[in-house]
Order: structure tokens, then C-alpha cells, then sequence
């Protein structure tokens, strides 16, 4: 049986306790930034983006200038981060086509961002969130791994299937923060690899810690 929301609201509020700050760690000026960074996120750190992005904002400041950008030269600002040269496509045809189709605009809804290349949807709720305040949980690695570990979804569960239970369980106005929190829970505390199981505060909610240390 999943977490009912009564349990998983007691882990939020506990997760945020431990984060309550949390927010975007992505560096970004213009909504038009942020599209790019995260778009360059995907399969990527946003540490690795965020060294990338100054030069590459320095180079081409505005919409404009990306796109009308040469390739290989965008290429050559984003190298350091994973599947660069797809995602330096991606950028001057998505400047170009918010130039041609939005009047410059980042679009507001996730009908037009997903029709922009290198966006899905979990790009399209990162911007919407953060650019419009549109509440959102984008589900990235981070989120997925969490809602598995603490029994939200099932372990087979997919990135939308994610998003709808959390979506069900978590009140709309908590959305944006919950998203947040999250990841910075499976950021720095409930990791992939090593997470830090023994001192976990969630730990008697977990079933991942049931399953493995807590036996």
C-alpha cells in the first residue's frame, strides 16, 4: 500500500525542516536563461551547467545572438556538460523558434514549451514554476527516486505516473516548494549511491530503509 497523505505530509514537513530553503540552484538572469540552463540539465548536473552558462550568457546575452549563433561556437561554450553537441541544436533552434513564434516570449503554458526542441515536460514545469509561478513538480532523477524510496509511487513507476501521485497526495499551493525540497533531499542527504540512511530523520517513513538497513 502506498503513503496515505496524512504520513507523507508528516515527511514533508520534516524534509522541509531539513531544507527549507531550497530552490533553484540553476543561474539565470532572463526567463529566457533559465530555458536554456535547463534545457542544457537534462543528464547534467546543474553544478556542470552552471559552469557553462556565464560564458556561454557572455557570448550570446541576448535571444538574438543565440539565435543567430554558429553552431561549432556553441558548441565549443557547452562541451564540458553531456550530449553537448544535440543540446547546442537544441538552444539556437529554440531561440530562433521564440523569436519567429512568441514575439521573444517564453511561452506560458506547456502546450507551446513542449513544442520547442530539447523541452519536455519536465522542463516545461521547472520554467512554468520558476518564471510564472504556475504550480508544477517536475519530476527529475532526484524526485524519482525519492517517491519510490518513501513508497509514494510504485518502484516501476514512471516520470508521469511520479508526477500524479505526488500531484494527488500534495496539496496544489505546496507544489512549487515541495518540488524543491525534494530535490535537494535526493541531492544532498537521500543519495543515489550512498544515502545517508543512518542519521535520516524520515527514516521510520522510508520503506527503502525498511527493505535494506532496517531489518
Amino acid at each position: 500500500m502506498r503513503i496515505g497523505k496524512e504520513r507523507l505530509r508528516q515527511v514533508l514537513e520534516i524534509i522541509g525542516q531539513l531544507f527549507p530553503d531550497a530552490g533553484c540552484e540553476l543561474t539565470y538572469e532572463t526567463p529566457f536563461q533559465l530555458l536554456v540552463a535547463v534545457i542544457l540539465s537534462a543528464q547534467a548536473t546543474d553544478k556542470s551547467v552552471n559552469q557553462v552558462t556565464p560564458n556561454l550568457w557572455a557570448k550570446y546575452p541576448e535571444i538574438e545572438d543565440l539565435a543567430a549563433a554558429d553552431l561549432a561556437e556553441v558548441e565549443d561554450c557547452i562541451r564540458h556538460i553531456g550530449l553537448y553537441k544535440n543540446k547546442a541544436k537544441n538552444i539556437i533552434k529554440t531561440a530562433q523558434l521564440v523569436l519567429e513564434t512568441y514575439d521573444g516570449r517564453v511561452p506560458d503554458n506547456h502546450k507551446d514549451l513542449e513544442s520547442l526542441p530539447g523541452v519536455g515536460r519536465k522542463t516545461a514545469n521547472v520554467v512554468l514554476a520558476e518564471i510564472y509561478k504556475v504550480p508544477a513538480l517536475a519530476v527529475d532523477t532526484h524526485v524519482s527516486r525519492i517517491a519510490k524510496r518513501l513508497n509514494i509511487s510504485a518502484p516501476d513507476a514512471d516520470v508521469l505516473e511520479i508526477e500524479q501521485d505526488l500531484m494527488k497526495k500534495i496539496p496544489k499551493r505546496d507544489w512549487i516548494v515541495t518540488h524543491h525540497r525534494l530535490i535537494f533531499f535526493g541531492r544532498y542527504h537521500c543519495l543515489a549511491k550512498k544515502p545517508k540512511c543512518e542519521i535520516c530523520p524520515v527514516q521510520s517513513y522510508c520503506r527503502y530503509y525498511k527493505e535494506t538497513l532496517g531489518k
